[in-house]
């Protein structure tokens, strides 16, 4: 019988003794008695291994785990490995990798993959995907996980590979510089800043998706309570109650006031000690709901005589989009050949492995805000609002992001946790439950789409009509991007003269639909590229080769009528030439031996305007040299997990001439940085990039004209000096002795870039994006033909970077891109009420994935920095289109519906070999 005198358990070596309850989660007693941060909590429920540990040396999910389980057990957290071999080589290898991207998931997976290495010193493959498959990730798609696990030389250190020196950054396939706290589990996220004598704060929310409510005695309440609660609803606001990121369409109120449009809206905020909020039974808050019939879909919300969700709003519609050009009517009436269809795609959860978290605390009367976000100057701005405060009064400092994908570019807990602290003078903290988070934020848009697309003879595209309804939910968020974007891009990169497209925003009770990844261009790629393949195969023409043969071109026009240059797609399409025959052979010889394991082969090609659609979308960098000699870059970009951290320094590095190691970066925060925008639209590379090339020139211009030399002088910073050498002659700067700015720099530079673009007519004639970037997909899968599954074995992806900053991350976007389009693809389907945590919502995991080749192509942008364009929008958008062509090409099944769940594949084949299709 164990003593229970004795210590709890040994943690990191050293032996504990927990006050808390032995029912505790033993994730809940490292994180918050120990202050072990680096163990993550993702789900509470053990669905996505973030708070994996260790236990007697076997990988187990913290959070399933009670305290009493692991009495007199051997604890390790990734803070306690860092003398162990293993987890020392792990976390090079993941570096040099680029395994690491938002980092969340790190620690979980640097956990089980030490429990691996210590049994299995040289795993296979199959072996790390089993060890690593219950750790979720989404970010990266797993393969630069995988790969650096298999890499780890436990019989020798493997050094770290060197900096790039003056010039010699971009383009170099350089780890990332915030990298080294990812994978020691010390970056700090939402969840992991806790102030002492902080309150914390639950939000009150609806179960309905339409209903009025009145509360009850809530004084009454408070006091049946076990201690002091505050209770906040929207009568204690004292701003203005909406906000939205789009300010001319805030509609959404930080706490409902006598209606609510959507399930998990909040009503209220209580707070109280952590010890109290803990035990608190939310289930008898004085709330009484009537519920109202709700509308569930764009149809309903259309018909005549429907509830409008916003009485302002005739039809429920919230915003139509159109580009027009030519008569496609006539060309479509006149072709040799024409493809129609409908599809219908879902709602799609970010599923983000942090669910959103932070804290906020009164600073000399200023409120400071640290929480994941995706746009901390939108925060500030739209918190101020709600609060009734000037802007200036508040203060975001993003905490790490662990994961965004779009969903935290809208406000979530920011005006809540600010309420709290502006009313208590204590700092108030809150954390979303992975069901919360699931119920409260926004979705993908599903849609429902129709087109026809029309080809002459020769296999030349004459005209498209586009149409579609997209379901922007409660409330507006991203709706008129989206409804706007869309109709420029359903075209995908090709030439089509004639060209009608429209696309509606329209409200309905369902979930709040906003940005993710694309902004609803994977949708209408879904659309075009299928008919594209019918019309391929209508003609008689090889697929690849007909897309080439309509593929937009320098000097070419848009939709839209811009004159387009730096056009990739075709480069793109030319690098798959190769691997579309090999698979094309390997497809034939497989489906030769007609077993029921049928082989198929799909194309689909996209490209994706980078930034805002025809509005102003501006950045600024500031970088400066002080007195010490620090070289300091103020970059107010959020990475989260992308890289941007890493990418603009490389660029700015570059264009002083200075290495990148010797940059100190101050990340975003509103009180330190000026604003680079939001990080969503595949912009921060392109216009933030920009802004950190013309800032880095004008410091270097600044040295060579203080020094009198010429741009090709070389410049080196040793301590306080500066050193400026061209050819024979030498001279150096005092950094010491030069007078001080008011920010405290010997020497500065501050540049804004904002992309030139052209305002959309009524037809959407114009320019509405600077730069674009474009991509190509090969996808080789299996089709079971009794089972209806489909099993992704290879995706080939050639995308146009203009310049690539860094392959090394640049390859880890396609990755991560490409897991998120398969799961859209085959298994995503978010069902408000029934699949609200990541055991019935599905995403992919280690085994789900498939070999991913990346062919990165350099076509050069005239507009981009170094003729760099984005990335992380476009990768997703080919992914779904290319799975859907190839289990056409596969069975004959052609899916209209997503995901492609075993059911629906099923039925499609039958319908094509003659039976009826269902949904």
């Amino acid at each position: 019988m164990k003593d229970h005198a004795a210590p709890h358990m040994t943690v990191n070596g050293t032996p504990v003794t927990l006050g808390c309850a032995p029912g505790r989660r033993l994730s809940e007693a490292l994180r918050g008695e120990l202050g072990l941060t680096g163990t993550k909590v993702g789900c509470d429920a053990g669905d996505c291994g973030a708070c994996t540990v260790l236990l007697d040396g076997a990988a187990v999910c913290a959070c399933l785990t009670p305290v009493a389980r692991a009495r007199g057990c051997r604890i390790e957290t990734v803070e306690g490995l860092s003398r162990d071999g293993i987890l020392l080589g792990l976390q090079q290898a993941f570096q040099r990798h680029g395994a690491a991207q938002c980092g969340i998931c790190t620690p979980g997976m640097l956990m089980a993959a030490t429990a691996l290495l210590r049994e299995t010193p040289n795993p296979t493959r199959g072996q790390a995907e089993a060890a690593l498959g219950g750790v979720l990730c989404r970010c990266t798609g797993y393969s630069k996980i995988i790969a650096a696990v298999m890499d780890v030389d436990l019989s020798a250190v493997q050094a770290m590979p060197e900096t790039p020196g003056a010039g010699a950054a971009v383009g170099a396939r350089m780890s990332r510089l915030d990298g080294a706290a990812k994978v020691a589990g010390s970056e700090r996220f939402g969840a992991d800043h806790c102030p002492e004598g902080a309150l914390l704060v639950r939000a009150v929310r609806s179960p309905h998706a339409a209903a009025r409510f009145h509360f009850g005695d809530i004084a009454e309440w408070v006091a049946a309570q076990a201690g002091d609660l505050l209770v906040l609803t929207a009568a204690d606001i004292p701003g203005e109650n909406r906000f939205g990121v789009i300010p001319s369409f805030a509609d959404q109120p930080a706490l409902a006031e006598r209606h609510v449009r959507m399930r998990g809206e909040a009503v209220a905020v209580v707070a109280g000690i952590p010890e109290l909020m803990e035990m608190l039974d939310l289930g008898s808050f004085p709330v009484t709901w009537q519920p109202e019939k709700e509308l569930t879909t764009p149809g309903t919300a259309r018909q005549a005589g429907a509830r409008s969700v916003h009485p302002e709003r005739s039809d429920n519609i919230l915003i139509t989009g159109k580009v027009r050009c030519g008569e496609p009517a006539a060309a479509i009436a006149g072709a040799a050949h024409v493809a129609t269809a409908e599809f219908r795609t879902t709602h799609v959860e970010h599923a983000y492995i942090e669910p959103e978290a932070g804290v906020a605390w009164m600073d000399d009367g200023i409120l400071v805000i640290r929480a994941c976000t995706q746009a901390p100057v939108m925060d500030r701005d739209d918190t101020a609002r709600v609060l009734g405060l000037p802007p200036e009064q508040v203060r975001i400092i993003p905490s790490a992001t662990g994961g965004g994908f779009g969903s935290k570019l809208d406000l979530s807990l920011q005006p809540l946790i600010g309420l709290v602290a502006l009313k208590t003078g204590r700092a108030a903290r809150m954390v979303y439950s992975r069901s919360e988070s699931m119920r409260s934020t926004t979705k993908r848009h599903p849609a429902r789409m129709t087109a026809r697309i029309a080809a002459d003879g020769q296999g030349r595209v004459t005209g498209m009509q586009f149409d579609g309804d997209f379901d922007t939910g409660a409330y507006a968020s991203w709706g008129p991007t989206v409804a706007v974007r869309v109709p420029v891009h359903a075209s995908g990169p090709y030439r089509i003269p004639h060209y009608h497209s429209e696309a509606r925003a329209v409200h309905t009770n369902g979930p709040v639909a906003g940005a993710f990844r694309g902004f609803g261009v994977p949708q209408a790629a879904i659309v075009q590229e299928t008919l594209f393949d019918d019309l391929a195969n209508d003609l008689g023409i090889d697929r690849l080769a007909f897309r080439r043969l309509n593929a937009l071109q320098d000097g070419d026009r848009s939709v839209c009528g811009q004159e387009l240059y730096g056009v990739g797609i075709v480069d793109c399409l030319d690098a798959l030439r190769d691997p579309w025959s090999e698979a094309q052979r390997v497809a034939a010889a497989m489906n030769a031996r007609r077993g029921h394991i049928r082989r198929g082969i799909g194309v689909a090609a996209c490209w994706y305007g980078c930034g805002n659609t025809a509005l102003p979308n501006p950045s600024t960098i500031r970088v400066g040299l002080t007195p010490d000699g620090r070289l300091v870059l103020h970059q107010g970009a959020t990475d989260i997990g992308q890289g941007s951290n890493t990418v603009i320094a490389q660029i700015c590095a570059d264009a002083i001439g200075l290495p990148v190691a010797q940059i100190d970066l101050i990340g975003p925060d509103t009180a330190m940085t000026p604003d680079c925008g939001k990080t969503s639209a595949s912009r921060q590379t392109v216009i933030t990039g920009k802004a950190a090339m013309l800032a880095g020139a004008a410091l270097r211009a600044d040295i060579l004209a203080r020094s009198n030399m010429g741009d090709g002088a070389r410049i080196v910073l040793e301590g306080t000096m500066l050193h400026v050498t061209d050819g024979e002659e030498r001279r150096s700067i005092a950094l010491s002795e030069l007078s001080v700015n008011s920010r405290g720099y010997a020497i500065m530079a501050e540049q804004s870039y904002d992309p030139p673009t052209l305002p959309l007519d009524e037809n959407g004639q114009g320019s509405p994006y600077a730069v674009y970037g474009y991509g190509a997909q090969l996808v080789e899968l299996d089709v079971d033909m009794k089972l209806g599954t489909a099993r992704v074995q290879r995706i080939t992806a050639a995308h146009d970077l203009g310049k690539v900053i860094n392959p090394l991350l640049a390859e880890g976007q396609i990755e991560g891109g490409i897991a998120q389009g398969l799961g859209m693809a085959l298994m995503e389907e978010y069902l408000p009420g029934r699949t609200e945590n990541l055991h019935d919502y599905l995403i992919p995991t280690t085994g789900d994935m498939p070999e991913i080749r990346s062919i990165l192509i350099e076509k050069p942008d005239p507009e981009g920095p170094m003729g760099a364009k984005g990335l992380g929008e476009h990768v997703l958008i080919p992914t779904a289109p290319a799975i859907l062509n190839a289990i056409r090409d596969a069975s004959g099944a052609r899916i209209t519906r997503l995901p492609a769940l075993p059911h629906r594949v099923l039925a499609a084949i039958r319908a094509a070999q003659g039976g009826q299709a269902d949904g």
